[in-house]
């Protein structure tokens, strides 16, 4: 029995010397693996360019003030060319296309637009007939822009007008 005992206890003692010196080998390539890593990442992943645009664009801020006085030509919107919308942005009804673009001003009442659902402020603007809101929204009136700042075809902009004439009578 001593015997069997005594291999065992060989066995034991072989595997963890043969384990350890596993792991010391391993730690030791992960150290290497890591300071070549340190040295070369800098040139082939830090200063990628796409990186840096993608980091850039990550940082910058997601607003700009106008400021009265200064010249505020830097913030303008760009806008797309006339008839360059594509058929896949165009909402297909007035509803969608009233909650994508339309509520962001009409629903809090944005720089004198008229809130949905005040019918003091609709009133007038209904009794001047549709053709005259359809101009007014087409064209850009007051603070609105023309077409609520979107390149829409005109049908759509007639048709988000009737929907929201529907929800303020």
């Amino acid at each position: 029995m001593s015997n069997s005992k005594s291999s065992d206890t060989h066995f034991f003692n072989s595997f963890s010397l043969v384990l350890g010196l596993l792991i010391f080998f391993s730690i030791i390539l992960f150290g290497v693996a890591r300071s070549i890593g340190a040295e070369t990442q800098g040139q082939s992943v830090l200063l990628e360019p796409m990186r840096i645009k993608d980091v850039r664009q990550n940082i910058a801020p997601f607003a700009h003030v106008a400021i009265a006085g200064r010249d505020n030509s830097a913030l303008a919107i760009a806008r797309a060319p006339v008839g360059a919308a594509s058929a896949a942005n165009v909402p297909s009804s007035g509803e969608a296309a009233f909650t994508e673009v339309c509520s962001a001003c009409h629903t809090a009442g944005i720089n004198g637009a008229p809130k949905i659902g005040d019918h003091a402020a609709w009133g007038p603007r209904i009794a001047r007939g549709k053709e005259t809101l359809y101009k007014d929204a087409i064209g850009g009136r007051g603070n609105m822009p023309a077409k609520g700042g979107t390149t829409w075809p005109d049908a759509t902009i007639r048709m988000t007008v009737d929907y929201m004439v529907s929800l303020n009578r």
